[in-house]
């Protein structure tokens, strides 16, 4: 007499053990349907893979930042400009040196698209360099617009 029985794991695995009960002899074997499944080579490819674009990922992203945080700034000073608030108090050779960077900074951007991070925040110590000095003499001559107004 030959008991024999049948066993399927979660994973689809059908473990088959048949035991002799007059020799006591037990025979396993387990089948496995491979087809469709990874294999151990291509999930450690893939985990690799993933590493690697996920550096290429956060530099990316580090990439988007800087060219955003470039743009938000150019416009937030040429609105601070533009601000009907500001327009007597800032004179029209500093608006316009202004606006002409702001310009070329946008410009700058909307023609390099895929730049390094670093060349994003380059562009944008440019345009500081040019513009904290024009506003903060709005703030030095007391005539600037309160803190809360202004919108850098």
């Amino acid at each position: 007499q030959i008991e024999v029985t049948f066993d399927i794991d979660a994973n689809g695995i059908l473990n088959v053990s048949a035991c002799d009960k007059s020799t006591g002899k037990i025979n396993k074997i387990t089948i496995t349907n491979d087809k469709g499944r990874l294999s151990k080579e291509d999930i450690e490819r893939m985990v690799e893979e993933a590493e690697k674009y996920k550096q290429e990922d956060e530099i990316t992203r580090q990439k988007i930042e800087a060219k955003n945080s470039l743009e938000n700034y150019a416009y937030n000073v040429r609105n601070t400009i533009k601000d009907e608030k500001l327009k007597d108090k800032i004179s029209n050779e500093d608006k316009k040196i202004i606006e002409d960077k702001v310009n070329e900074i946008l410009q700058f951007i909307e023609t390099n698209e895929e730049l390094a991070k670093e060349e994003y925040e380059e562009k944008e110590k440019e345009l500081k360099n040019i513009s904290n000095p024009i506003i903060s003499k709005l703030y030095q001559s007391g005539t600037g617009p309160e803190m809360n107004e202004f919108n850098l």
